[in-house]
């Protein structure tokens, strides 16, 4: 008896360092599997396309959302948007501009905001469109392209902030348009934490688009 407990004891000491073994295999693995996600997300966004199209006029301005403030204001990033947008309209690079966005963090419509802001800097009504049901870029690609088409509208240029516009751009890049992006130069200056905080959840962004938006939210416009 006295002979059978010690290799009673070295038989679980050995199956713990198995179990430990297989654990920190599959932590080790849950690991590299996290590393190469973040580098196929990182990848696509610096390898991303600006363009489809070698044109420099377009039938419309595409302008993306971002949440308003909780007052309905245009936000730093909203405003930058519409002035850009605003700015190319007046350069002639197209008659028309289009707003898209949904109330998505608050009651208030991106697209509408934005619509009214743009108002405000001297853009006839008639020559805007407003998209008010999108709630991430992949929906204000589909929904504002899907109007494009009910109006005839075969090209576009996107305007976006400059750290949106990579992960866009590989959206659009399944759109059935001509299309070019262009990037709206920030009103405040950023600081680099929070530049580095924007890309990194702008590579997390690209990670689940490539994993699960492309292949299951498809867009039909």
């Amino acid at each position: 008896m006295a002979g059978r407990r010690p290799a009673r004891r070295h038989g679980l000491k050995r199956a713990r360092r198995a179990r430990m073994s297989w654990r920190r295999r599959g932590i080790l693995g849950a690991i590299l599997a996290a590393a190469g996600l973040l580098a196929w997300g990182y990848l696509a966004r610096r390898l991303a396309p600006v363009s489809n199209t070698t044109q420099t006029r377009f039938d419309a301005i595409l302008v993306l959302g971002d949440p308003a403030d909780g007052d309905g204001n245009p936000t730093p990033i909203e405003l930058a948007r519409v002035t850009e947008a605003v700015r190319e309209y007046e350069r002639g690079v197209a008659a028309h501009l289009i707003f898209t966005g949904g109330a998505v963090a608050n009651r208030f419509v991106e697209a509408q905001v934005m619509a009214r802001t743009a108002e405000a800097q001297g853009i006839p009504e008639a020559a805007i469109a407003v998209e008010p049901e999108a709630r991430d870029t992949i929906e204000n690609a589909c929904y504002a392209v899907r109007m494009m088409k009910a109006r005839g509208w075969e090209s576009a240029e996107v305007v976006t902030s400059a750290w949106h516009l990579e992960r866009a751009g590989l959206i659009f890049s399944q759109m059935p348009i001509a299309w070019r992006m262009h990037a709206a130069p920030a009103l405040e200056p950023g600081s680099e934490w929070r530049r580095e905080a924007l890309g990194m959840e702008e590579t997390l962004k690209t990670v689940r688009y490539l994993v699960w938006g492309r292949p299951i939210e498809r867009c039909e416009p």
